[in-house]
């Protein structure tokens, strides 16, 4: 969906909403705050740039960002959107990864926000 020198941006398996994107630096590092700040800022920006693709195409309530480092030993930042009656399960759904993912759902979901 997204790639630059720094990182790599693409839909997980898993969505909490449709168009729930994982941002992950291409450097391989397990915690966050292993990251040194410069590529921190970048990861950050990257995020923006999800987001603001996000509200632009999707049109959400929010653009939500959540950041839990459980699922995978490699720093990422989850972007996804948000609607008022969701806020309150975010947490609980990002850790959940029970369900098997429809492909087909999100290969448009890739195209539909491709940069």
């Amino acid at each position: 969906m997204y790639e630059d020198e720094h990182t790599l941006a693409f839909l997980t398996i898993d969505p909490l909403t449709p168009g729930h994107t994982l941002v992950v630096p291409k450097q391989q590092i397990d915690h966050l705050w292993d990251i040194d700040d410069e590529l921190y800022q970048y990861i950050m920006t990257t995020a923006k740039k999800v987001a603001l693709r996000i509200r632009q195409i999707l049109n959400p309530e929010r653009v939500g960002m959540a950041v839990e480092g459980f699922g995978v030993p490699h720093a990422h930042v989850h972007v996804f959107a948000l609607e008022q009656t969701l806020e309150r399960t975010v947490e609980i759904h990002i850790l959940q990864g029970d369900q098997d993912p429809d492909h087909t759902a999100l290969a448009e979901m890739a195209k539909k926000l491709a940069f």
